[in-house]
């Protein structure tokens, strides 16, 4: 039973890895330290989203045998339509994930500087930071083995050391399972809560990983009948991703201090109060989330502008490694020598709020299409259910923009 499950697990982690990244563990963190379980109804709210996203994304392209981009590339018919969707699109993920791979690796980093120190070298008068460098070595040898059975092994194991590095901090925390339930069941919002729960869904609900999706899909399963393999798959790596992202919560609840910032500041938080091993299993999730999102945005970048594009989608192809090795060479480039780039981040947020209500539109439209999907098109349930994400999604779109214009 275990090893039939085992063999069916599909493209589903390599999408919770790519939705805990080190983004997702400072907002979890902060949302723990500043308003204590209060927000796991947020959080659980988002993974109930996801699943219904992914989930369709991950039935377009099993059933189509394309990748999200290459369908939208062909179905919208309107010249400058076409063109302005996949101009934003490019914007917001190549240049996005562009922008936010230095976020990845540096918090790959921050797990191994826990234990590891922080080594530097000069270069080019510039200090480097040693660590950058070898989580971008990492990430460059899995990707440009080009091979999706050995980046989904890599991939899962990764999560699996992830989800429980986390798990086991939050149990070493030992939370009261009421307050727990507490929060996940009794929603509370105000206004000193509200730019954290826009914070905690903007985390998880994240317009690449529809593209990433719907192409790694296509490389595992190639028939419908495995349809029930790939909404299995889903389910359980998305409520797992949802399950890391709470114990991250929980641990961070468990500080008394204010003066948390981000994880690395958790990990020295913890470890006055339950001793040095909680901030080394810390530190182990922090890396795994780090590089499993170092690897994941690249790889969603090439799909999406090969797609886009109309080149060969296949992870083998020099167009598909140029597009990766682009985004991985600026993230370890701007990692190691501390570059942050404030504009080119406030450019990508702005263009992932345009896209995130964009994509979630398109996608429930191309779900209705009998001639893309047949019998596997949407139901009224699932359109209904469609419909309400993509509302939120035009107000967390409409929040996120506002919010880097300083209106809110």
């Amino acid at each position: 039973m275990i090893k039939n499950w085992f063999k069916n697990i599909g493209p589903g982690p390599l999408v919770a890895a790519a939705f805990i990244g080190p983004g997702t563990v400072t907002v979890c963190t902060l949302a723990g330290v500043n308003f204590g379980f209060a927000l796991l109804w947020a959080m659980g709210l988002s993974i109930m989203a996801t699943v219904v996203l992914q989930e369709m994304s991950a039935r377009l392209g099993l059933i189509s045998q394309k990748g999200l981009s290459e369908i939208i590339r062909s179905e919208i018919k309107n010249p400058m339509l076409r063109g302005l969707t996949i101009l934003l699109i490019l914007s917001a993920i190549v240049i996005g994930n562009a922008a936010y791979e230095a976020g990845n690796i540096s918090g790959g980093v921050l797990g191994m500087e826990t234990i590891f120190g922080n080594p530097t070298v000069i270069f080019a008068g510039f200090n480097l930071n040693v660590l950058s460098v070898i989580v971008g070595i990492i990430a460059f040898s899995v990707l440009y083995v080009g091979n999706y059975k050995v980046l989904e092994r890599v991939l899962v194991s990764l999560v699996i050391l992830m989800s429980m590095s986390f798990l086991v901090t939050a149990i070493i925390t030992q939370p009261n399972l009421s307050d727990i339930l507490s929060g996940l069941f009794v929603p509370q919002v105000s206004e000193e809560n509200l730019l954290t729960i826009i914070g905690l869904i903007g985390t998880t609900v994240v317009p690449y990983n529809l593209f990433l999706h719907a192409s790694l899909v296509k490389e595992k399963w190639h028939q419908a009948s495995d349809l029930k393999y790939a909404r299995k798959d889903t389910i359980i790596a998305v409520v797992l991703g949802g399950i890391v992202s709470m114990s991250i919560i929980i641990s961070a609840a468990a500080i008394d201090t204010q003066n948390i910032s981000s994880a690395a500041d958790l990990a020295k938080g913890l470890e006055p109060l339950f001793g040095r091993f909680a901030k080394y299993f810390l530190a182990i999730g922090l890396f795994a989330a780090g590089i499993t999102s170092a690897i994941t945005a690249p790889l969603a970048a090439a799909y999406v502008a090969t797609g886009c594009m109309g080149w060969s989608t296949s992870m083998k192809s020099k167009q598909f490694k140029a597009v990766w090795m682009f985004i991985l060479g600026l993230g370890v480039l701007f990692s190691s020598i501390g570059f942050k780039s404030i504009e080119i981040i406030k450019f990508a947020q702005i263009t992932n709020g345009l896209l995130l209500p964009i994509i979630a539109g398109f996608l429930l439209w191309v779900m209705n299409k009998s001639s893309i999907l047949g019998k596997y098109k949407n139901t009224i349930i699932q359109n209904v259910i469609g419909y309400v994400i993509v509302g939120v999604a035009v107000f967390l779109g409409a929040k996120s923009i506002l919010m880097v214009f300083g209106v809110i």
